[in-house]
């Protein structure tokens, strides 16, 4: 039954037209300028989970494709190997974090000359800052440990330069400076406990743990279970390194138990901080994978151990919690890789840690989406509009509903 007017009621009448109109005419400025506040935080890191975006290759999507792949698998932390300007346009606007890298070959320049550190930002951060969101610069990539000592003695000064030079553009205190090492910087890691820093390398570690414990940035460290079976199959329980159900080991020191050789890998990295005299410092992992193919020699390569790896890891990271030794530190890592690269050199492992194929669809599947399903076509561009119209439905929705309550006010 439809509602009696009372008499006198023109004002209510006039309001529910006005409400009408701006019905039929939705205001969008108010929902564009919340999206595009400039005055939110910006994390190095969301959530657990990260990949690395290695393209040392010749047969991948367009970076453009990458960012909508990464949208789909809800993967939020993506790091590169260099500063590609076609992948820095790709991200614009994306509001994916990036972490962009100086390469090995630029260190000794900058070290020497603080100018070149000032060029680089120049030329490849202050023209997509902010709208790239790059929330992270690591100097280097497994410096220390390799062998060439004068790239180890060039770690440090590169690293001072890049950080003053953002401290100039006053980017300092919203991109993390960092540098990611291997393995090799440890002189033992068996059992955790045990792990410090090779004494021969102390003398690079010490200057730059000083620099980074000032700055708050973390330890970063590749990290690969895998690696560490492949070299020792007969030592090492497979299980242990694909957290499948086994007896683990507890470290005789700490009596801590581990069922995984993630968490040892982690824990050792912090014994070694804290031997070092650095008890607060974060440890992230740079890299983790599983190779899903490889020689005859190299150990467990393979698909289904690597299926089993990596979805295993995946949930690990999602339970958001911490080490034994560290438990209050949220573990936190980004996958290798993003693509198997054909053009890597080396053995076969090296072009199979992709999680994807070429072509978008799903290499090692752990349950993310591919940009389309093995041997399928692509989704209809259709799909995307379907998106939007949501989206304006969900608006138009938030703004029907106060209309809606003013008509029931004036309805009784």
């Amino acid at each position: 039954m439809a509602p009696r007017w009372k008499s006198g009621d023109g004002r209510r009448r006039l309001l529910l037209l006005l409400c009408c109109c701006l019905l039929a005419f939705p205001c969008h400025a108010q929902v564009t300028n919340v999206s595009h506040r400039s005055d939110q935080a910006i994390h190095s890191f969301v959530g657990t989970y990260g990949i690395n975006y290695g393209r040392i290759a010749d047969n991948l999507p367009p970076p453009e494709d990458v960012v909508r792949l990464l949208k789909l698998a809800r993967i939020r932390n993506v790091k590169i190997y260099d500063a590609d300007h076609k992948v820095l346009d790709a991200f614009r606007g994306s509001g994916l974090n990036l972490v962009v890298a100086i390469p090995n070959e630029f260190l000794k320049d900058m070290a020497a000359n603080p100018s070149k550190a000032m060029d680089w930002l120049n030329e490849n951060v202050q023209p997509y800052y902010p709208s790239t969101r790059i929330v992270g610069i690591t100097v280097g990539n497994e410096v220390l440990g390799g062998g060439d000592t004068g790239l180890a003695e060039a770690l440090v000064g590169a690293v001072v330069n890049v950080h003053d030079a953002l401290r100039m553009l006053r980017l300092d205190r919203k991109i993390e400076l960092s540098t990611p090492h291997s393995e090799a910087v440890f002189a033992n890691s068996y059992p955790p406990s045990a792990c410090v820093f090779r004494d021969d390398l102390m003398v690079y570690l010490r200057p730059l743990l000083d620099f980074f414990s000032k700055t708050g940035a973390p330890f970063y460290v590749n990290a690969y279970p895998f690696l560490a079976y492949m070299s020792d199959p007969s030592h090492i329980d497979i299980n242990y390194a694909l957290f499948k159900p086994n007896s683990g080991i507890v470290d005789p020191k700490t009596n801590l138990h581990y069922d995984n050789m993630f968490e040892a890998q982690l824990d050792a990295a912090y014994f070694a901080l804290e031997a070092a005299g650095y008890p607060g410092m974060e440890v992230r992992v740079a890299e983790t994978g599983w190779a899903s193919a490889g020689d005859a020699t190299e150990a467990g390569a393979g698909m289904a151990d690597a299926i089993t790896y990596n979805r295993n890891l995946r949930k690990r990271l999602f339970l958001r919690k911490g080490t034994p030794y560290r438990p209050e530190r949220v573990a936190k890592a980004y996958i290798f890789a993003l693509f198997n690269e054909n053009l890597k050199p080396g053995p076969t492992t090296e072009r199979h840690f992709g999680l994807f194929k070429p072509d978008g669809s799903v290499s090692i599947n752990i349950g993310l989406k591919g940009l389309v399903p093995s041997s399928a076509p692509p989704p209809p561009s259709s799909l995307m509009a379907l998106f939007q119209a949501r989206g304006w439905i969900v608006r138009y929705s938030a703004a029907l509903l106060p209309c809606t309550l003013i008509f029931l006010a004036l309805a009784t």
